[in-house]
């Protein structure tokens, strides 16, 4: 798999299949080795907590789980449609990702 993703962190997406289709988040990290992010309340999973010190509680959480990044589209912070993203070279040679849509850059 490849170590570049379409998506950063802080991103805003739209899920595009699962159980969570069409809902939107924002993400909170991204693993590139992995091809995966992490969505803000989405794709929730429960995990089993020990206790790791006296006083501590132990316990059923509920967590944000990985989601594989192909299953994810960027929003659009302009146009408001989730849309693939696209790469612009600038004047001082700057590299800026642009919306497919609107072509603003993102």
């Amino acid at each position: 798999m490849s170590n570049k993703l379409h998506v950063k962190k802080d991103d805003t997406v739209l899920i595009i299949s699962g159980d969570d289709r069409g809902k939107t988040g924002k993400v909170l990290a991204v693993s590139p080795k992995e091809g995966k992010v992490i969505v803000e309340g989405l794709n929730m999973v429960k995990k089993h907590v020990k206790p790791r010190k006296a006083g501590d509680n132990g316990g059923i959480i509920e967590a944000e789980g990985a989601i594989y990044a192909s299953k994810v589209e960027v929003v659009c912070p302009s146009c408001k449609k989730a849309t693939r993203v696209g790469h612009k070279i600038l004047e001082d040679g700057t590299k800026q990702r642009v919306c497919k849509h609107c072509g603003e850059v993102m």
